[in-house]
């Protein structure tokens, strides 16, 4: 069983920047076995969004609306993924959620608020 603990979330203006951590844990898994890791987004009444995700190769993709303001980036050492968020828009506010590929299987945090004031 993998387990994945987010944080870094809150509330900040626009303009403002975040980090968000994920932390793979409770489980035999580290980091290193995951396929691929990434942070989705869900903003009231729309669906889960693709923010950012990283493959083990270190290879990245970005959505097109967080190119340039957004860095997903992963510590082997600390079984860690992040998620800088600069230049943040209240179109960013959402809850955000940590997912981690094993094999052929999807894992998900319980995700962390993130909420742009204009």
């Amino acid at each position: 069983q993998v387990q994945l603990v987010e944080s870094g979330g809150g509330l900040v203006q626009a303009g403002g920047s975040l980090r968000l951590s994920c932390v793979v844990s409770g489980s035999i898994w580290s980091i290193n076995a995951m396929s691929a890791m990434g942070w989705y987004r869900q903003a009231p009444g729309k669906q889960r969004e693709l923010a950012a995700r990283i493959t083990s190769g270190g290879s990245t993709n970005y959505a097109d609306s967080v190119k340039g303001r957004f860095t997903i980036s992963r510590d082997n050492t600390k079984n860690t993924v992040y998620l800088q968020m600069n230049s943040l828009k209240p179109e960013d506010t959402a809850a955000y959620y940590c997912n981690a590929l094993l094999l052929t299987k999807n894992y998900w945090g319980q995700g962390t608020q993130v909420t742009v004031s204009s």
